[in-house]
């Protein structure tokens, strides 16, 4: 059933050509849950919340610092040390009564995440640190949602649409098709560490508002597989096409069960050269013949491996079939080492210290053409 339209509160984006009455139905109705009441989420969910987002739900655990106020204006001096969800919520509620808004000051894990974004039609990544972030894409995968992706770092901010088809035909981009393995330690500072303008996340954040509405009223032309880097120094702005990839695809947990026994702070804390061996040592192992090489490749992926011996084992189905692998050591294998180096670090969280886990870096592509020539 309808809801009731305030035309005054409304009235200018009742007059806009494509949007009228029907656009402002479609807001009305629909609901969005804005993962971070940050630098970020703070222009988003001010953004949403006048235009008439009938259902907005809010995530964050934690309290506003003096150091949060340079960019996030949804707070003041006086609201230092309360927590973020609820005094946004407080707030944005006094911007628009008319809709509902719902804070949730749990930390979002892989235990809730699932529930409590799958009450929502679209989810809004605001947040700053890669392990929320994969986690969310993740659970954005299996849940069919589609995700508003939002970075800022220093002077530069970033906007996307990830699992979102528009084409039945097409296959859907999320975040691993930009991102497929988390950075090593410190390879990218996060703002705290590099800092970041102000300004920016109102912009950036701003966007993301603006390219949500644009996918619940179905006008324009979202971002949709497309990535948009803004250099506000220099006001630059340029457009990345994304295409899906089959390979990053099946970094995916295979199913909500391996989705929450999954630990992706984990995972994106520990450097990959703790896993990763180059063909040298590799080949040494081979020699030792005390060693499972466990291939993630698909069934129907090639080039096959006449060498050695290995288990076919594909990612997906990595956790089902643990009890094949008795040796103790490990080396995951596939077409570049990406899906291997995934493997090998959900396989460290089964095993522990009780066996000896690696990846060969480079693949399996790599690893063939070193030994041809070798026999050249």
């Amino acid at each position: 059933m309808d809801k009731a339209i305030s035309y005054e509160r409304y009235q200018r984006q009742l007059v806009l050509k494509n949007f009228g009455e029907a656009g402002q139905q479609k807001l009305l109705r629909a609901a969005v849950l804005v993962i971070g009441a940050g630098g970020l989420g703070c222009p988003v969910l001010q953004y949403l919340t006048a235009a008439g987002v009938g259902r907005i739900g809010i995530i964050d655990d934690d309290t506003v610092s003096l150091s949060n106020l340079h960019r996030q204006v949804l707070y003041s001096t006086n609201d230092i040390g309360l927590l973020k969800a609820k005094q946004a919520a407080k707030v944005l509620s006094q911007l628009n009564p008319e809709i509902a808004i719902t804070p949730y000051t749990e930390r979002l894990t892989t235990e809730n995440a699932l529930s409590l974004m799958g009450g929502y039609d679209i989810i809004i990544d605001c947040t700053d640190n890669f392990a929320t972030r994969y986690m969310i894409n993740d659970a954005c995968v299996l849940l069919n949602k589609p995700l508003v992706f939002g970075a800022v770092s220093q002077y530069e901010g970033q906007v996307a649409i990830f699992n979102c088809i528009t084409d039945a035909t097409a296959a859907s981009v999320n975040y691993r098709d930009l991102y497929p393995a988390p950075p090593k330690e410190n390879e990218i500072l996060n703002c705290e560490e590099a800092g970041v303008l102000g300004m920016l996340p109102g912009i950036i954040g701003a966007m993301q508002a603006n390219e949500t509405i644009k996918l619940l009223t179905g006008i324009g032309n979202p971002l949709i597989n497309r990535l948009l880097t803004y250099d506000s120094l220099n006001n630059n702005m340029f457009e990345l096409e994304l295409t899906a990839s089959k390979e990053t695809r099946l970094l995916i947990p295979a199913d909500k069960n391996v989705f929450m026994q999954t630990d992706y702070k984990w995972l994106c804390g520990v450097a990959n050269e703790q896993f990763e061996i180059d063909q040298v040592f590799f080949d040494q192992l081979l020699n030792s013949k005390d060693i499972d090489v466990i291939d993630v490749r698909e069934a129907d992926e090639t080039p096959a491996i006449d060498e050695f011996f290995s288990h076919r084992i594909p990612l997906g189905q990595l956790q089902e079939n643990i009890s094949l692998i008795k040796l103790d050591t490990v080396v995951t294998i596939c077409q570049s080492g990406k899906r291997s180096l995934q493997a090998a670090k959900q396989l460290a969280q089964v095993f522990g210290s009780s066996k000896k886990i690696y990846s060969l870096r480079g693949g399996v592509i790599q690893w063939k053409q070193a030994h041809s020539k070798q026999l050249s």
